[in-house]
């Protein structure tokens, strides 16, 4: 499995579940239940979808992907999740002087 790198919160985070000294916030048996079933439909991958991008645009998508530490697809599935679950936050759009980013002669204005 591919290491990963955690920040220093992550590791404090870390540090503590192993040392056992987090504890549960879940009150009930429902509560968990919920919780569980939640966890599982999120990540229940039943469905199939093929779609077509512009080579450039799956080349920037693989790159960012590799930024990430994940498969492509994941990102893919993430932001779309994202996007229809209302989390997907737009940033302001910076001005781009040039066409591409894979031919370096990109320039963005602030």
């Amino acid at each position: 499995m591919k290491k990963v790198k955690l920040d220093t919160y992550e590791k404090d985070m870390l540090e503590s579940f192993e040392h056992g000294n987090m504890k549960s916030v879940i009150t009930s048996n429902d509560q968990l239940q919920k919780y569980r079933t939640a966890a599982r439909d999120t990540f229940i991958k039943d469905r199939r979808v093929n779609i077509r991008l512009s080579t450039p645009d799956l080349m920037d998508i693989q790159e960012k992907a590799a930024e990430e530490g994940l498969p492509y697809q994941t990102l893919i599935a993430s932001i779309l999740h994202k996007y229809v679950s209302g989390k997907l936050v737009e940033r302001p759009a910076r001005r781009l002087t040039a066409q591409s980013t894979r031919t370096g002669l990109l320039r963005a204005e602030f």
